[in-house]
């Protein structure tokens, strides 16, 4: 038996209170609003319908309503009605069952079909529901945030399914591709020698989203941006996929790694006007999207259909909470913003200069310990890498992943743009008023080839994604060294191996935070699919069996994790506060060709040297990189104790490419011959 009172507007969503559960959501334009509660997941019809009043249940544009015996576990929607002006978006289907936006777990049920919320019939019994459920009794023991700096950080960009759900990961069969799974992988991540993960997206979503039998494998189409995504849970009791989630930063927390969130706020699972109505269209289509300027269509600038409209206040009140929430009650330590400038833009989508929401996540306190990433770019053209707003951002950096790729291939003209990736992008973040290594460099990403693809495919093989090799980037300055794919001439793998450690080096010793792509350091292929975002199968998981095939490459990688600090020859210690040129110049970078002092800057160069004598780092460094096709002879200055020793090599075969303390057995005086398309890295 249930019993009713008015209910107060004082918190969104779901609140446990002495009146029994407060009930709470926002439909500024809505006339009637409806509260239905469901038996279980299943259920076909609901079991009690509460009609809200808009004289007692409404304060404003806030419908609420206290419900007296609700018990954790109780599943809910709503139904809302109002006017329906299709030509101003604003389309209230009153058959519909809405997700409630502000529902800390989503139950899909077998019953669900997303066919069912699309247009204007009822889905009441293939509908998602809420599931009310009380998250504060759970123990997080000395759980601590390990809140490593910038210059400390390694990041591992990882799916939280294609982690472990390979039957070579040695992960029990319930635990495959789960959050429970990333636990018992935690000792190969501190081998390895990361320090934060970065969890693709892990807000529920819809797998089922997605043409031709293929799946919503990436997740980058969130349902809820306050519940875990359900299907990454071994556990599927009541709070199951909540605390499993937490065990897991937990756990990664004891190890001291952090854990960063890929985070979408840019647009919804809803899509354009041909797609579902789960929750927020629901609502109030006109204020959570931004709509073009004759309010017909929805604005498109995130490539998915729709545009979460950031910059209206309850919208950006809604991703400040959902952001409070898993800082607040999961322990995150930090988020990386897809798409981030769409939140530059203004309600009808132009680009503001200071743009409330950016500024209002940068200054918020609550935020103020968590790292901040964003993806400076949408798909509507805006670029903002090296000019979004805030102070604490950090940026995927576009420039260093397209310049090293082309530099290391061998492109002409590339080698001060390669310098400037080299030693923190200061011609993109040279402004002293930022903070220093706003950059955060990467090679490879989820977007695109990984490591090994990179060196094994002239073109894209997206063929399996059903789209006529059509999606997918086209610009990815790849090189197949000679061969399209696989093969077995020893002398290509060679070289495809070196350009690896190459690049490795590179990403790992630049000025800047470094981030890996999940088993780039074994050398994982998605056999030349550059967009994996539909593929859920065995050719795109974690081949676990590539540890042991392809060790060398985790060899070297791990190595110069462990030692990135003796090697880096630009650091930087966050505490001073230095500026970027600041930096740059306490490094006493000097710059050479083969000849000392003199560096050939000209189109025509593929090789260029450093010298860094840099009193934060491990000493002083010679740096050669020469991405020409023949060997190079380089003078060495004079060293401190009349010798430089070897410490890395990346031409050189199994275990003799890297060491960490100098190769003692082999040093050198006047000059080095640096094989062609190597890095070495010479100390004393």
């Amino acid at each position: 038996m249930f019993l009713t009172c008015d209910g107060v507007p004082d918190k969104l969503g779901v609140t446990f209170t002495s009146e029994g559960v407060n009930f709470c959501v926002y439909a500024r334009l809505a006339k009637t609003v409806e509260l239905l509660f469901f038996d279980h997941k299943d259920a076909k019809k609901p079991s009690h319908i509460f009609k809200l009043s808009d004289v007692a249940n409404r304060t404003a544009y806030y419908w609420h309503i206290s419900v007296k015996g609700v018990k954790a576990g109780q599943l809910y929607g709503f139904r809302v009605d109002g006017p329906y002006r299709p030509s101003r978006r604003n389309e209230f289907y009153p058959e519909k069952v809405l997700l409630d936006p502000y529902a800390l777990l989503v139950e899909r049920g077998k019953n669900f079909c997303r066919d069912a919320a699309l247009g204007k019939q009822s889905n009441i019994d293939k509908c998602l529901k809420g599931v009310v459920v009380d998250i504060d009794d759970y123990d997080w023991g000395e759980d601590f945030h390990p809140r490593h700096t910038f210059a400390k950080t390694v990041i591992y960009e990882m799916h939280v399914g294609g982690f472990t759900r390979h039957p070579s990961s040695g992960v029990g069969d319930d635990k495959r591709g789960t959050y429970a799974g990333i636990i018992e992988k935690i000792p190969y991540l501190k081998e390895l020698g990361i320090t934060a993960v970065e969890l693709m997206p892990v807000y529920q979503f819809d797998p089922s989203e997605h043409h031709a039998g293929l799946v919503n494998y990436w997740g980058y189409s969130p349902i809820s941006l306050f519940s875990v995504h359900r299907e990454y849970s071994a556990d599927q009791s009541l709070l199951g996929p909540i605390n499993e989630f937490r065990d897991m930063v937990k756990a990664l927390h004891a190890a001291d790694i952090e854990v960063i969130l890929d985070v979408v706020y840019n647009h919804t699972a809803e899509g354009d006007k041909q797609g579902p109505t789960y929750s927020f269209r629901g609502f109030d289509s006109s204020d959570y999207y931004i709509l073009s300027q004759d309010k017909k269509h929805y604005m498109n600038f995130s490539g998915c259909g729709n545009t979460l409209n950031g910059t209206h206040s309850v919208v950006r009140r809604m991703i400040i909470d959902s952001l409070h929430f898993w800082v607040e009650k999961m322990h995150i330590d930090g988020f990386r913003f897809d798409l981030a400038s769409i939140l530059s833009r203004d309600e009808s989508g132009h680009p503001m200069l200071s743009p409330p929401t950016l500024w209002s996540i940068d200054t918020d306190p609550i935020l103020a310990p968590v790292k901040l990433i964003a993806e400076a770019w949408d798909a509507g053209g805006l670029y903002q890498v090296g000019s979004l707003a805030g102070q604490r951002w950090r940026e995927w950096n576009g420039h260093f992943r397209d310049d090293v790729r082309r530099f290391v291939k061998g492109d002409h003209g590339m080698i001060t743009q390669f310098v400037a990736r080299l030693i923190g992008s200061p011609d993109i973040y040279g402004d002293r008023s930022l903070e220093p290594a706003k950059s955060v460099n990467f090679i490879t990403c989820h977007d695109g080839f990984t490591l090994a693809d990179l060196v094994s495919y002239n073109d894209k093989h997206n063929q399996e994604n059903g789209e006529n090799n059509g999606d997918g980037c086209d610009h990815n300055f790849s090189w197949n060294h000679g061969v399209e794919g696989h093969t077995t001439d020893p002398h290509i793998l060679k070289l495809r191996n070196q350009q690896m450690k190459n690049m490795m080096v590179i990403n790992l010793l630049s000025l800047g935070t470094p981030m890996l792509l999940m088993g780039d350091e074994i050398a994982r292929t998605q056999k030349g699919n550059n967009n994996g975002y539909c593929q859920d199968n065995i050719d795109f998981w974690l081949d676990w069996g590539d540890l042991e095939k392809n060790s060398e490459q985790f060899r070297f990688t791990k190595a110069l994790l462990d030692q990135r600090n003796m090697l880096e020859f630009v650091c930087f210690d966050e505490s001073k506060r230095n500026s970027l040129h600041d930096i740059i110049a306490q490094a006493r970078i000097s710059w050479h060709g083969v000849k000392l002092n003199k560096p050939n800057w000209g189109e025509d160069s593929h090789s260029i040297a450093l010298e860094s004598q840099h009193p934060d780092c491990g000493g002083v460094s010679f740096v050669i990189f020469n991405a020409y096709w023949e060997a190079l002879q380089f003078e060495l200055p004079k060293a401190r104790h009349g010798k430089w020793l070897r410490a890395v090599d990346t031409s050189l075969s199994d275990g003799n490419d890297i060491h960490i303390e100098g190769d003692k057995k082999h040093w050198f005086k006047d000059s080095y011959l640096a094989a062609p398309r190597s890095v070495v890295i010479l100390t004393c």
